[in-house]
This record gives structure tokens, sequence and C-alpha cells, in this order.
């Protein structure tokens, strides 16, 4: 499975933006997909997934109830919409993929995604 994000950029405080992930290869066999992020000197953080019916979701403390989690499965695409938007969101934004279907607390987990996109900038200015 090969990951695709995109829709990063420069916005202000309090905007929004609307991050997507393509996949392709074996789609038909993803069920958890996620978002990750990090930000310069700290450790890639989990901000939301999302299970392959889209009728479970889950998301970080910080981002909860800004940011919401979707996907296309016709589409075999992901998105983050993000609003309200902080400095301290500004990161690298990565989306994150697995054949696999795991309970809540480990969807927040990096080992549990075997395939990764290559990340799209997000910078939140005040």
């Amino acid at each position: 499975v090969q990951l695709q994000a995109y829709g990063g950029g420069l916005v202000q405080v309090g905007g929004s933006l609307r991050l997507s992930c393509a996949a392709s290869g074996r789609t038909w066999s993803v069920y958890d997909m996620g978002w990750f992020r990090q930000s310069p000197g700290k450790e890639r953080e989990f901000v939301a997934s999302i299970r392959r019916s889209g009728g479970v979701t889950l998301y970080a403390d910080s981002v909860k109830g800004r940011f919401t989690i979707a996907r296309d499965n016709a589409k075999n695409t992901v998105t983050l919409q993000m609003n309200s938007l902080r400095p301290e969101d500004t990161a690298v934004y990565y989306c994150a993929a697995d054949f696999a279907v795991r309970p809540g607390p480990m969807q927040k987990l990096q080992r549990s995604y075997a395939f990764w996109g290559q990340g799209t900038q997000v910078t939140v200015s005040s």
C-alpha cells in the first residue's frame, strides 16, 4: 500500500485546513487508518484514527472537537478537517494505514501501522 498525503500549508491562527491522503495498491485490505504529526524536537504523536467502516473514530485530546477524520473507501482516501488551528498544531502530518483491526487504544500507537505516507507540512502562524 502506498500513501500520498497532501493539503498542508500556511494558515493563520483560528483558520482551517483540510488534509487528504490517497491510498493505492492493496487498498481493499486496509482497515485502520490514522493521522500522526511531528513537531521539531518532539516525538511523532497520534492525532486521529478511523476504522474501515468509518463508524469508529478516535482523537487525541488536544484536537478533539476541532479536527474531524473521515474516509471514502470508494476513492481510497482519508481526510483530516482541521478547524480552529493553533500555533501548537504546527507540525508535519503523516497518514498511516494497516491491514489489521486493532483495539481502540492500539490505534493510537505508531507500531500499529505498517504503511506511512511522506508527510505534509502544516504551519499555523500567529
